[in-house]
């Protein structure tokens, strides 16, 4: 696990390594940095098209994972709007990518352009299907990790000739304070959630513990609890990454904390473009901080709490 982390973090710090004195070769990262958001996208979309029985587990799951999501979503969006409030973390919007949206509209429209690319790569994989089904989720997979290692290096880049030191990014005591809040809200979330589903209340709690990282929380629940359960684990942090993705735009400015906090652990990885499109690059250290510690908690979490 923490080798996986810190193959992630590492791009982010070798750009951080690379200085930049010209306009023009920053603009050129900027645009890098918006048209990887939207190839990761579409490659991620290609890859849910390889789940086995994809309409199938759609309706059988569905139900449940909806009723977490909305009781987890309630508590999150609960206590981050409060944490926003307490905290008053400034966004600068001169440091927002050029072109980013601004108004209510045009950021809802730009959030739903990211979900409908999600959407249009899942079309793509089950239209592939037949024979090179396989190949082609496989190589959607690889070559969407290599695609965030290298955004991760652009947005590192963009880090470093922003001014800030690297004492802010490695030490941000506001990350500190979204993962805290994030990672309590969840678990109360998943607590009251246990009796709708049906569930003893540490399965709840378990299910709940995944902290949007999907990828992980449905291979660990369905280890330790069975099929059905990590498919629900895996939807409802699939649906979070995808309501974040709506959700970023349009209250990162007022609400910086809530915006980077219901990401999850992909604050620091799959949403962290999207955070620093809205936002500018003054929320990337912050969010990196929030996603490394809920990557952190989240296995543990998993594998413990099952048990009790």
């Amino acid at each position: 696990m923490l080798i996986g982390l810190l193959i992630v973090l590492l791009p982010l710090a070798l750009g951080y390594l690379v200085r930049v004195r010209q306009a023009e070769p920053m603009a050129l990262i900027n645009r890098g940095v918006n048209a990887s958001i939207y190839v990761i996208l579409l490659l991620m979309g290609i890859g849910l098209a390889g789940l086995d029985d994809l309409g199938g587990q759609l309706s059988r799951m569905g139900g449940q994972a909806l009723t977490l999501l909305g009781v987890t979503s309630a508590c999150n969006l609960a206590a981050l709007g409060w944490l926003s409030r307490r905290l008053r973390l400034a966004v600068d919007p001169s440091r927002a990518v050029a072109g980013a949206p601004t108004s209510k509209l045009a950021a809802l429209a730009g959030s739903l352009s990211l979900v409908g690319v999600v959407l249009l790569g899942v079309v793509l994989g089950v239209a592939a299907g037949g024979p090179l089904g396989e190949p082609l989720f496989a190589w959607a997979e690889r070559l969407a990790e290599w695609v965030l290692y290298a955004l991760l290096a652009l947005i590192g880049c963009q880090l470093r000739n922003s001014g800030m030191p690297l004492r802010q990014i490695l030490l941000n005591r506001f990350g500190l304070a979204i993962a805290s809040t994030l990672a309590a809200s969840s678990l109360a979330g998943g607590l009251l959630a246990a009796p709708l589903l049906e569930l003893p209340w540490n399965q709840g709690l378990a299910l709940a513990a995944g902290f949007g990282w999907y990828s992980l929380s449905g291979i660990l629940i369905g280890d330790q609890l069975g099929p059905l359960l990590g498919g629900v684990a895996f939807f409802n942090d699939l649906g979070r990454e995808l309501l974040a993705f709506v959700l970023i735009p349009l209250v990162i400015r007022r609400q910086a904390a809530l915006a980077i906090g219901y990401g999850g652990a992909t604050a620091m990885d799959f949403t962290l473009p999207v955070i620093q499109q809205h936002g500018g690059v003054t929320c990337v250290p912050v969010a990196v901080v929030s996603g490394f510690i809920l990557s952190l908690l989240s296995p543990p979490l998993i594998l413990f709490l099952p048990t009790l």
